[in-house]
């Protein structure tokens, strides 16, 4: 029995080498998106003072933050969200960056909440932003950025599907029921989780059932992206100048995306709120056609002042989120594989009458011509050795013929060999042979 039980705690989890591989595979992909998109990276540390990352307090954050006293006293706490350590790192260095400042940080974050399938105390996160300029041709950007991030990683279908909050606002302000706006955009956007009857009851709770309806018809869609917004509006005061301002953002919004023949992927869905107080424009959520039970896997929005409890410049940004955990997990319910389960392509097998010492000087020279490759330690029964690259999940093992300056090459997924009489001739057909097998 061990003196120690290997154990992790309740929410933490391991990755092995498979999912940690088909991780690393669909943050490269997103890296290479960002990049694209003029976005840079960042990071910034686990560990912040806790009033930074709490602010004022009192909230359900509290309750959830990994907080706690360090060697030197200090009120620390452990980041839960990679939006506020961002607040915090704009205010402090805005005068050495350059605005607007587009940036993307993927990191891991940690929330003591309460753990069920699919909710864990430690995940990734994926954030992306462009701050320091309120257009519509940031917000556009935002959609574009997640538009190419979801047809990088092939998901199939997809629906961007925006809203514009102040446009709800002033809907809100024009029927009377402005003093119920927080507790009204919270239950609209539950609707999807609690049904439209639970939204219709929760709503008469709140206002008189004449209001609730005017609600419920504000934030149907309509059978195109025109009339719904044409819908919204003549709900809304036509002279109200904040209506018209939200709505003219979105028309922008639009043709910058239409510019790009990426229209078809947006949908103006008024039922889109976002529960987060601080979205004041352009909010998204994005679904899988294929999947919608699982969620958006990509949701942001527009924030006017982000930063303003830290700093008194004004910080206007608009950014969203790529769930990787529950991308992940979408990718592999639609049986998509997101890359190699091994970064080796070739196992020189390790025999008897083998010299070590040459092995690792052809190694040198696999690697050399770009391939991936590994010496087997020992000298081991070669079934052995075929079931150790087949559980790496390696596609070829190599047997070295020294003395003749030949090869023999395995494929393992057909269980075939081939002879092969030179060494360029072997780093061609093993070009050939990982070229057919992707």
């Amino acid at each position: 029995m061990p003196s120690i039980q290997p154990r992790v705690l309740k929410g933490f989890r391991d990755f092995l080498p498979d999912v940690e591989m088909a991780r690393a595979t669909l943050i490269r992909k997103l890296e290479q998106v960002f990049s694209l998109f003029g976005f840079v990276p960042i990071d910034t540390p686990v560990l912040e003072y806790a009033d930074i990352l709490l602010g004022k307090g009192g909230g359900e954050t509290d309750k959830q933050v990994y907080r706690f006293r360090d060697h030197g006293n200090r009120d620390v706490a452990m980041r839960y969200d990679l939006t506020v350590p961002f607040a915090r790192f704009m205010a402090e260095h805005a005068e050495e960056l350059y605005l607007p400042f587009r940036r993307y940080h993927i990191a891991k974050v940690w929330r003591g909440e309460n753990t069920q399938r699919g909710r864990y105390r430690e995940f990734m996160q994926c954030d992306f932003d462009i701050v320091g300029t309120d257009t519509a041709s940031a917000d556009a950007d935002i959609l574009l950025t997640a538009a190419s991030a979801m047809e990088a990683l092939d998901v199939g279908d997809f629906f961007l599907r925006i809203n514009h909050r102040a446009l709800f606002n002033r809907f809100l302000v024009h029927i009377g029921a402005q003093d119920k706006a927080l507790e009204i955009l919270r239950t609209v956007d539950k609707l999807e989780k609690i049904g439209l009857q639970a939204t219709e009851q929760k709503l008469s709770s709140l206002v008189d059932p004449q209001r609730a309806n005017d609600i419920l018809s504000f934030i149907q869609t309509e059978e195109s992206f025109e009339k719904t917004l044409d819908k919204m509006f003549r709900l809304c005061d036509h002279n109200d100048d904040e209506a018209q301002a939200a709505r003219s953002r979105l028309l922008d919004i639009m043709e910058c995306v239409t510019a790009t023949s990426d229209e078809r992927h947006i949908v103006l869905d008024p039922s889109i709120m976002r529960g987060l107080d601080y979205y004041t424009g352009m909010v998204v959520e994005t679904s899988l056609a294929a999947l919608p039970e699982i969620g958006s896997v990509c949701s942001g929005g527009r924030y006017d002042d982000l930063a303003s409890l830290y700093t008194e410049k004004k910080l206007p940004g608009v950014g969203a989120s790529i769930g990787l955990d529950r991308l992940m997990a979408a990718l592999e319910a639609l049986g998509i594989q997101t890359g190699p389960t091994t970064s080796t392509q070739i196992l020189l097998i390790n025999q008897p009458e083998s010299s070590t010492a040459r092995l690792h000087a052809l190694a040198a020279s696999l690697r050399d011509a770009g391939f991936a490759c590994e010496v087997f330690p020992e000298p081991k029964k070669v079934l052995i050795q075929y079931t150790y690259a087949e559980r790496k999940h390696i596609p070829l093992a190599i047997f070295a013929n020294f003395s003749l300056g030949s090869f023999t090459m395995r494929i393992l997924s057909q269980r075939e060999n081939v002879e092969i009489s030179d060494f360029s001739r072997l780093c061609e057909i093993a070009r050939e042979v990982l070229h057919a097998s992707r």
